[in-house]
């Protein structure tokens, strides 16, 4: 199956519930994704750090520096209690936002 665009604004919720089971770097973040969406998401460098860095600067997630599994210094991030209060408001939308969707595509 071929990798397709991310929808608008999911690669936050995405990480946010990624980390949601545990810190994680960047390339893993990226990967998990990917492999929970068994290869039809992929969340490319040009997209990912950007939508990190914006999470840490609201505050919902925060890094430390560490070793990756090969021995690399990378950044692990971590998800804060006001990312997970950020991921149970975003999950609650997408909800209702898909909710209405399908009812849409069933009467239209």
């Amino acid at each position: 199956m071929p990798v397709i665009p991310m929808p608008k604004g999911a690669l936050a919720m995405l990480i946010l519930r990624v980390l949601r089971s545990g810190p994680l770097h960047g390339y893993a973040i990226a990967q998990r994704i990917r492999t929970l969406s068994d290869d039809v998401f992929g969340a490319e460098e040009g997209s990912l750090y950007p939508a990190l860095q914006r999470i840490l600067f609201e505050g919902w997630a925060t890094a430390e520096w560490g070793l990756s599994e090969t021995g690399r210094r990378v950044r692990f991030y971590k998800l804060t209690p006001a990312g997970v209060r950020q991921l149970k408001t975003e999950l609650n939308e997408y909800e209702q936002a898909t909710a209405a969707i399908q009812a849409i595509l069933r009467q239209a």
